[in-house]
């Protein structure tokens, strides 16, 4: 039995729904890359000097601290749940979509992997493996590179003979 359905064949209300819904999610999306970037200087030096501080730098301009077990935890905690369901729903939509088979797979999938070494990543830079930086921000980036494919392929689609 096929039961697939495209976002083609949604009607306009959805098809809006959906535009409402991944415009608005990606405000909040991208506005936490935003505050990751400034935080960072999107670079591993930052990444490593945001969880691990900074005082042993006499010539740095803002003072930083190690964070704390609870600090590390609750950011890795509910980085993952929160994203955990934004990709899935997103994945959903994705589903819906008339591409590639592999790709789609791909960009419904990659964004976990992503999530888990990201903030895995981060709660291993916190207990001092510092190559752990670099897995943070490549990881980030592909992260941040499959949702903007992922948005971008959907609202083409869903804006097709909607507006």
């Amino acid at each position: 039995m096929d039961f697939s359905v495209t976002i083609y064949q949604f009607p306009k209300e959805i098809k809006l729904l959906i535009i409402a819904f991944v415009c608005t999610l990606s405000i909040g999306f991208y506005s936490g890359i935003s505050f990751v970037r400034s935080t960072t200087n999107a670079n591993p030096e930052g990444i490593e000097q945001r969880y691990l501080g900074n005082e042993d730098d006499e010539n740095a301009t803002k003072m930083m601290f190690k964070k704390s077990e609870g600090e590390i935890m609750t950011t890795v905690h509910s980085h993952i749940l929160s994203l955990s369901i934004v990709f899935f729903l997103v994945a959903i939509i994705l589903s819906t979509t008339v591409i590639n088979q592999k790709l789609k797979i791909f960009l419904m999938i990659e964004p976990f992997l992503s999530l888990v070494l990201t903030f895995g990543g981060i709660y291993f830079l916190w207990k001092e493996i510092h190559f752990m930086k670099y897995v943070i921000m490549f990881s980030g980036f592909l992260m941040t590179a499959t949702y903007t494919a992922s948005i971008f392929i959907i609202l083409k689609q869903a804006l097709k003979k909607t507006i």
